[in-house]
């Protein structure tokens, strides 16, 4: 384990901070969204017990919120493995998305200040640089700061949109997101659409910036079913639209 990621597990919670839990389940989301804890591997606990230095309980209680949120799952036998993504599973996800953040979008359009806009013209342009004189395939985005659609689903202000979109499953989309790289030309692509979204909710029309999100999470599944279909052994090694 890595200093940082000892760090992070051994610094001492203040009051209302993040408990020994908490950043578990921190720390396996990202090595599950990274792939260094690959499809399929099973989950051990005391493995992972030695490895992270923790006791059973708080490792327990990351893996019970990694299963509420699809990143790992169990067999009829109680045996915990991290996530498959399938075709089946990148579909059930997409059609949520598409209906979920279009409505968001609506909303933010309606909802956003003036700031609002500001700063989601920079992370346009942040992301703009990594294509500049680059052939770029993947549409890099770090942390949820820099993420184009959380932040548009924040600007929805509507809480039931937040909770399901940026927490039950901003991970899992996350992971899918990095299938991604299958797909040539898409993250181009999804940079034009993420300009004319932005467009649209600057210029408060909730109903083009709904079409338009909806159009554009439809043509992600899209590319990323064919390029899955055509690539099925590459799907999981493994972020963009």
């Amino acid at each position: 384990m890595t200093s940082t990621l000892m760090q992070a597990l051994t610094e001492t919670p203040e009051a209302g901070g993040d408990t020994m839990a908490d950043r578990l389940f921190d720390l396996l989301s990202e090595a599950i969204i990274n792939g260094e804890m690959a499809p399929g591997t099973r989950i051990r606990e005391p493995d992972l017990a030695a490895q992270y230095g923790t006791s059973r309980a708080p490792l327990r209680e990351a893996l019970r919120r990694l299963e509420e949120r699809k990143l790992i799952t169990r067999t009829p036998r109680m045996s915990a493995r991290v996530t498959v993504v399938t075709p089946a599973l990148i579909a059930e996800i997409y059609a949520i998305r598409e209906v979920l953040e279009g409505v968001a979008a609506r909303e933010a359009a309606n909802r956003v200040t003036d700031a609002d806009i500001a700063h989601l013209r920079s992370l346009l342009m942040s992301h703009k640089s990594q294509f500049d004189g680059h052939n770029v395939d993947t549409y890099r985005m770090g942390s949820a700061d820099d993420d184009f659609h959380f932040f548009i689903i924040r600007c929805s202000g509507n809480s039931a949109l937040i909770h399901i979109l940026c927490d039950e499953y901003y991970n899992l989309i996350r992971l899918f997101r990095r299938q991604h790289r299958l797909v040539g030309g898409r993250a181009q692509r999804a940079f034009i659409e993420h300009q004319r979204i932005a467009d649209a909710i600057a210029d408060r029309d909730g109903e083009l910036a709904e079409i338009l999100m909806r159009r554009h999470i439809a043509a992600a599944l899209d590319g990323l079913l064919h390029a899955v279909a055509a690539s099925p052994i590459a799907i999981n090694q493994g972020e963009a639209p």
